[in-house]
């Protein structure tokens, strides 16, 4: 599988997928390409609501892409990537439509940043989730408003210290998603009753419920230069990249 975002419009519907090889991990021109596609299916009036969702049935999204952040040898660079996870959260955020987002498996990093920025989420039960950004040697400070914004800054503060994974349960009940489902199948059959449901409603009540649910996020972009620039710095350290190779090692040796 090819790197690839790839959009449709079904039943004023319209449809986002992202794909990758490496468990949907996110490169740089993905993320820009993502945020450039969300926002111009927004504009669209025909559309009603976006779905965004992930190649396969295995991991929902594993996040930054490692080859990527190794590559990375200087800080202008690094501000580029990191600023693409802001302006996809951004740009779902702003696109005017409601944001349906699709948790097939697994997901880190800024995958949970794109489940915490949907304004509905449907998962599976295996879909555990998890910011292992300190493991990196940095951490979820672009995508920390958005997660914040779910779950509170308390719980928000736990799992970038400890990054271990909490289960989809544990997701439904701190407010990330709203509907799990034992498998795909059946997460699939409630989603599309859901977005058939969408499709028949008001497209100027559905606008102002998305910006109602988004008010008080307006610092968001105040905060953003910021927080691109922690993560920016602190992945040009020698030992973020001794980290990056330590667990890709770990991930070829499985």
């Amino acid at each position: 599988m090819s790197e690839f975002v790839a959009s449709e419009i079904k039943n004023n519907i319209a449809e986002i997928t992202f794909g990758t090889p490496k468990s949907n991990s996110l490169p740089g021109a993905i993320l820009e390409k993502l945020a450039e596609t969300i926002l111009e299916e927004g504009a669209k009036k025909e559309v009603k609501a976006i779905l965004v969702k992930s190649e396969g049935e295995k991991a929902f999204c594993a996040g930054a892409s490692f080859d990527e952040l190794l590559a990375i040898e200087e800080l202008e660079a690094s501000t580029k990537f990191f600023g693409g996870f802001a302006k996809v959260l951004n740009a779902m955020r702003n696109c005017g439509k409601i944001v349906v987002v699709r948790v097939q498996g697994k997901t880190t990093g800024g995958g949970v940043g794109i489940a915490c920025g949907a304004d509905y989420c449907f998962a599976t039960k295996d879909s555990a989730l998890a910011l292992t950004e300190i493991n990196l040697g940095i951490g979820p400070f672009v995508i920390g408003p958005y997660v914040e914004r779910k779950i509170g800054k308390s719980q928000f503060s736990a799992m970038a210290i400890d990054a271990d994974f909490r289960s989809a349960e544990w997701a439904e009940q701190h407010n990330i998603y709203h509907s799990v489902s034992d498998n795909i199948q059946e997460m699939d059959e409630k989603l599309e009753k859901f977005l058939q449901t969408l499709a028949s409603r008001s497209s100027e009540a559905l606008a102002l419920i998305k910006k109602v649910s988004w008010e008080g996020t307006d610092h968001f972009n105040e905060l953003m230069p910021a927080r691109i620039h922690m993560s920016a710095s602190l992945i040009l350290e020698d030992s973020a990249k001794k980290n990056i190779e330590a667990i890709k090692e770990k991930l070829r040796a499985k």
